[in-house]
């Protein structure tokens, strides 16, 4: 048996004890009668839902998961992303069971197609993080061990379009990406094509990589990580419907933190990378290395409250309430609640 199936049927048991009030939460959101279309649970509550469960990540494959900046320690993964993945794999294991009925309803079906998790999220919240860690996580359940995770960031048109449109300081909005490449992507995932390709982009360069892509070739999960991958559907002048990435995705996580705390990640990140990654000879960001710490700050605070923090405000932020489940987090990076919707 898995590790993470170890103490399964204990942390059922303790789920379906956390129905009622939720113990240690000041607005009790898990009652039958609130109004909130969520249950709220402060960390210790949320904890209990794993501890049953043995951690099946050493610290040193941690390192390898953590973002730059980003403080997740081994007991944030086993009181917050423990709980979360059992969560996640209960999700994928009534689908498979709605897949079997569909099958026995229907006299024949396809082939089942890959669960698709969304994970939004603000500039340097956490986000991608969070995405690597219930990869792992999720791969370590029995059943499902191909988890792939495809970020978002492949879908941003290159550079040189982005610079003939006048969008390159606007990289990261919803118009710098090409939308339609990235609706076809997950059709052709949840449509259950055997291969689907993704293209690759490059921190490092800032940009697209020529003639490269990821294969997936039906995996049995998809972590789809991005700025964007809650936002709805644009206006058409028509105003005929039109599709959303969201429409495709079976279970979807919201990171979030107050805008100030975001702001001053963002610019302590951009100090450290201005010592590591910045430093790199094909760094886009070469010429901010040599900036003194002064100089170095006041750019990082332009780029902030110029791009990211408008883009925050007005385009992700607002997409929260769309998700499955809110992860909150304090000002030393800690998650302190988290928001599940109710079915």
């Amino acid at each position: 048996m898995s590790k993470l199936a170890t103490g399964q049927v204990a942390t059922e048991q303790v789920a379906r004890e956390q129905v009622g009030p939720v113990a240690g939460v000041a607005h009790p959101g898990g009652t039958a009668g609130s109004s909130s279309p969520y249950v709220d649970f402060d960390r210790e509550s949320w904890a209990r839902l794993g501890e049953s469960i043995a951690l099946p990540l050493t610290a040193a494959e941690l390192a390898q998961i953590r973002s730059l900046g980003d403080e997740v320690d081994l007991d944030e993964v086993r009181q917050v992303y423990l709980p979360l993945s059992r969560l996640l794999n209960l999700h994928v294991q009534e689908g498979g069971r709605l897949y079997r009925e569909y099958r026995t309803f229907l006299g024949d079906q396809p082939a089942r197609t890959p669960f698709v998790i969304g994970i939004a999220g603000s500039v340097s919240v956490g986000k991608s993080t969070t995405a690597r860690l219930l990869r792992t996580l999720l791969a370590r359940w029995p059943h499902h061990p191909r988890v792939e995770l495809i970020t978002t960031d492949g879908f941003l048109y290159p550079n040189a379009e982005l610079e003939a449109r006048g969008l390159m300081q606007r990289k990261g909005f919803p118009e710098s990406y090409d939308r339609r490449a990235l609706l076809r992507f997950v059709r052709e995932v949840k449509g259950g094509k055997d291969e689907v390709r993704a293209p690759v982009y490059s921190h490092l360069t800032y940009d697209i990589v020529p003639n490269q892509s990821v294969v997936l070739r039906r995996p049995d999960i998809l972590v789809l990580e991005g700025l964007n991958v809650l936002q709805p559907a644009p206006a058409t002048r028509d105003r005929r419907t039109s599709l959303a990435v969201s429409d495709f995705i079976d279970f979807s996580v919201y990171v979030d933190a107050s805008p100030e705390d975001v702001r001053s990640w963002y610019i302590s990140r951009f100090l450290r990378l201005r010592e590591t990654a910045f430093r790199d000879a094909a760094s886009y960001f070469r010429r901010y290395a040599d900036l003194d710490t002064s100089a170095a700050t006041r750019r990082a605070e332009q780029l902030w409250d110029e791009i990211n923090g408008p883009n925050l405000r007005y385009n992700i932020a607002p997409t929260r309430g769309r998700a499955t489940l809110v992860l909150s987090k304090g000002r030393d990076h800690a998650v302190t609640r988290i928001r599940l919707r109710k079915l």
